[in-house]
């Protein structure tokens, strides 16, 4: 069984932010980070070199013996686009999406180009929804 590489670290999510060289992309950042911190009520945390997680659950799957631990959300201003995981799949909110405005998505992911089309209130909630129901699948009621 091959071990994850993508674990928290202690590398700083500011410093990480601050030095996205794109001061469009380095504003958008600011306010995805500020918003998912309001949505999930938690301090995000660097995971790997890349992915600011917030929150974390165990997994073992159940198509492979792969286990590890893993954030409840997560967000990545990749060079392309803005980046945020949702863990229990896009799918189950496609009605908020529609809200949100323009994106693109794989099956966890959200990929925004930007975000001065989206509607962040919706964007806000469909975090929160999300992150709450996996930390009520893996953590059960707190």
């Amino acid at each position: 069984m091959a071990e994850i590489k993508t674990k928290p670290t202690k590398a700083s999510v500011t410093a990480f932010i601050n030095a996205i060289a794109d001061t469009k992309k380095r504003k958008e950042a600011k306010l995805i980070l500020a918003l998912m911190k309001e949505a999930t009520g938690e301090k995000p945390v660097m995971w790997g070199d890349a992915i600011i997680g917030f929150g974390r659950y165990h997994y073992e799957s159940e198509r492979s013996s792969q286990k590890g631990d893993w954030p409840l959300t997560a967000y990545s201003p990749r060079k392309a686009n803005h980046t945020i995981y949702l863990m229990n799949g896009v799918a189950f909110y496609a009605q908020g999406l529609k809200k949100m405005g323009p994106y693109t998505s794989g099956k966890s992911c959200l990929y925004l180009k930007g975000i001065e089309k989206l509607d962040l209130a919706a964007l806000k909630k469909v975090v929160a929804t999300s992150f709450t129901e996996v930390k009520l699948k893996y953590h059960g009621v707190e």
